[in-house]
């Protein structure tokens, strides 16, 4: 970005009639002189030309009045308005403005449509930032509308809106002073038009260079009219003059305001020059602007050039800028060159700039400005194509200081937006399961602030976010700094979902899990789907029983499991099914938590031991076996302490044990151990009070047998005698007893049924 300023007199010897340099001028010579402003299409501003030889020109016009249209204003919630260096900015929520909306800029004279082609003559930039969520107008202090009184500048706008089938106007209406003094050059590179302001008061070249102007402006000073004109040079090539209404037409803009000239235009004009200076794409316009005022010409000649590069990203995660540190030959000699950088408009400080990774390096007389991709300013954007990408946005506002050989300072502001290529942005997901939690838990991470997570599949099942209490399944969503989220799956294993499978080999369960997750990119709802697949292993051991003992037997419980259908239960070699446990007397009840299993004592199964009158030790087995090969795999055996009252029993070595109570079966005052069995000598193992512990052969005492269709019974009786005999052991056929005679006796008859198996 450059421009440049040079003022030359050219004084011609008076005509018949005139007098010298010192004569006042008549008013008839006096010409009206406008730098049209965009918009007006005749000369408005009366302007005095006050020309000396070897003394600078000063220039000045009459402003217009504004006036103010009867509007609503725009609410201040909606809108934020700034008076920055070089312009003025206002920004509107698009969530305000919606899709359909129009500026205005209004001054005294009516409202004139900001149009695209208006917006790059006149000086104003309207751009819409979605990923800012607003809409935002610059207008350039010295844009056509604008109102200069002493450096403070006004700015009234139209903001029409389509709101409920209706056009409603909003009007703001801004006054600025700029934070900074003008220099003698300012160039203003926008993203839609270059401008060029300089002082109408400047100092005169150096000796030497004013003779080299002057020599340079002697053959234009022939083609020169009492009008103003401009002429534009290309390539050593010298165009046609025309005069401002005609450049006009051609979109070219010329203004006189305060103290300041001001040469505007858009991009791509026909008389534009595009160029390349070190490899960099230049875009160059040179206007010279003169007059001639009886019989002196004055001529000014304006360089505006912009350097033109889009940009570039880097592998190292930078978007690169290029400018040439001198964009004319006509600038020459620039030295002192200070850079500044900031975004969105704003310069920053340089402690802040080198924070924030901004680097600015000079490589063969070329300046290369490298922005860290997501660096603080930069605005990001999550895109689906295919995979999942993002794309950064970073509006470059750049200052360039300088001053030539004159000691004149050059000023030159850039607005360049540059954008990365689309990046790849990788979630990713990470198995975080605890297998003795027995639930999956998947972590779903770096998924960024504009992605949320709005469905998915587990093993092709569809499930929506946030999942209902029944599902079972839990997602905890997580937000971190850096303006990512994380999400948190929690499935347990036995939920209908997973996928189970046996492996005999690692004795394991392989629990597995397939994710599908619905990720929706927001503003567009785009869906992007990111798979994962999930497995654990957990030990596989067959089931085992929990049991308790009560008063009348043994109860068995066992939890379900989802793999358990690879054993089975039995009861010895018997599988233990409803109709078993029916046949056998035990109670049963299963659903889909638990088994249970009630086993009464003296039902099939059991076994005793240590038999006494104060009891005795009753135990029951149950065994787990391999569905495929029977094999018993685990056992639960259970051993309980139980009373013995009254009962009768048979061992598995062929012994009846019986415990009697005869308290209502012998006198009174009756000693049980006084009784026997059918044969005389089989006598109590043990006695009390009350009862008679006998326990003897099955085939022995005196037990007579009665077979049956399907089981055997055992009879005995119990007798008492009022003598106390000596007992022989019933398996000890050598022990006789002397002296027994019969007597009269009560007697308690028993007997033992067996089934056949």
């Amino acid at each position: 970005m450059c421009g440049s300023l040079a003022i030359t007199v050219i004084l011609q010897s008076p005509a018949a009639g005139e007098v010298g340099v010192n004569a006042p001028l008549r008013p008839h010579e006096v010409k009206r002189c406008s730098l049209l402003a965009a918009g007006l299409a005749s000369d408005t501003a009366n302007t005095a030309l006050i020309m000396a030889f070897g003394f600078c020109v000063g220039l000045a016009f009459l402003l217009s009045v504004w006036r103010t249209a009867k509007c609503d204003q725009i609410p201040a919630g909606v809108l934020h308005t700034e008076c920055r260096d070089r312009n003025f900015m206002m920004a509107v929520d698009l969530s305000f403005t919606g899709e359909a909306f129009r500026f205005e800029a209004v001054d005294g004279t009516g409202a004139y449509p900001i149009t695209q082609q208006y917006a790059a003559e006149c000086g104003y930039t309207v751009s819409v930032l979605p990923l800012a969520g607003h809409v935002e107008l610059r207008a350039s202090y010295f844009s056509c509308h604008a109102e200069n009184t002493d450096d403070v500048f006004a700015f009234n706008f139209n903001l029409i809106l389509a709101q409920g089938g209706y056009e409603v106007t909003y009007t703001t209406a801004k006054t600025c002073s700029p934070p900074l003094p003008w220099s003698p050059r300012e160039v203003t590179c926008e993203v839609n038009y270059m401008e060029v302001s300089v002082r109408s008061t400047v100092t005169c070249p150096s000796d030497g260079k004013g003779e080299d102007l002057n020599a340079a402006l002697k053959p234009k000073y022939s083609t020169a009219t009492s009008d103003w004109q401009v002429m534009f040079q290309r390539a050593e090539v010298q165009l046609t003059p025309m005069d401002l209404s005609d450049a006009h037409k051609q979109g070219y803009v010329f203004d006189l305001t305060d103290g300041r000239l001001v040469f505007r235009t858009p991009y791509g004009q026909p008389d534009s020059i595009s160029t390349e200076v070190n490899g960099v794409p230049v875009e160059v316009l040179h206007a010279t602007l003169f007059s001639r005022q009886s019989w002196v010409v004055l001529m000014v000649d304006l360089v505006a050039a912009c350097s033109m590069y889009e940009g570039s990203y880097d592998d190292h995660g930078y978007m690169m800028w290029e400018t040439p540190e001198v964009l004319h030959p006509l600038v020459s000699g620039l030295h002192n060159t200070q850079i500044n950088i900031g975004v969105n408009g704003e310069l920053v400080e340089e402690p802040v700039a080198e924070e924030r990774g901004y680097i600015v390096e000079k490589h063969n007389s070329t300046l290369e400005i490298s922005i860290p991709y997501n660096a603080e300013g930069a605005y990001r954007k999550s895109v689906v194509n295919g995979d999942l990408y993002e794309y950064y946005i970073f509006h470059l506002y750049l200052e360039q200081i300088s001053m030539d050989g004159d000691h004149v300072d050059t000023r030159l502001r850039l607005h360049r937006t540059l954008a990365t290529p689309l990046l790849q942005r990788p979630v990713f997901t990470e198995n975080r399961t605890v297998p003795e939690e027995h639930a999956f838990t998947v972590y779903l991470g770096n998924v960024p602030e504009d992605v949320e997570l709005s469905g998915g599949e587990l093993n092709e099942h569809k499930c929506a976010v946030p999942f209902t209490n029944a599902s079972g399944h839990t997602f905890a969503k997580v937000a971190y700094p850096n303006n990512t989220n994380g999400y948190i799956l929690k499935v347990p294993f036995d939920d209908p979902v997973v996928i189970q499978q046996f492996s005999k080999e690692g004795h394991a369960i392989k629990h597995m899990l397939d994710i599908n997750y619905t990720l929706t990119v927001l503003s567009e709802n785009e869906p992007y789907y990111h798979l994962a697949s999930v497995m654990a292993l957990t030990d596989v051991s067959p089931p085992e029983f929990d049991a308790v003992c009560s008063e009348s037997g043994i109860r068995f419980k066992l939890d379900h499991r989802p793999f358990d259908y690879l054993w089975y239960i039995s009861i010895g070699s018997d599988l233990l099914t409803p109709e078993l446990a029916a046949q056998h007397g035990y109670i049963i009840s299963n659903n889909s938590r638990s088994l249970l299993l009630e086993v009464p004592l003296f039902t099939y199964g059991y076994e005793y031991k240590d038999i006494s009158l104060k009891g005795f030790l009753g135990t029951f087995e149950i065994l787990i076996r391999d569905h495929e090969t029977s094999e018993v795999q685990r056992s639960t055996i259970k051993t309980c302490q139980f009373a013995s009252t009254e009962l009768i029993m048979c061992s598995t070595d062929g012994r009846m044990t019986v415990v009697a109570d005869l308290s209502l079966a012998i006198p009174s005052g009756g000693m049980p151990a006084r009784t026997n069995l059918n044969d005389k000598y089989c006598g109590p193992k043990e006695a009390d009070d009350t009862r008679a512990l006998f326990s003897f052969p099955l085939n022995s005492c005196g037990s007579m047998v009665k077979l049956g269709k399907e089981n055997v019974t055992y009879e005995n009786e119990i007798f008492f005698s009022k003598k106390l005999r000596s007992w022989k052991n019933p398996m000890d056929s050598s022990n006789e007893i002397d002296g027994y005679k019969p007597s009269t006796s009560n007697s308690l008859s028993f007997h033992l049924s067996l089934n056949y198996s």
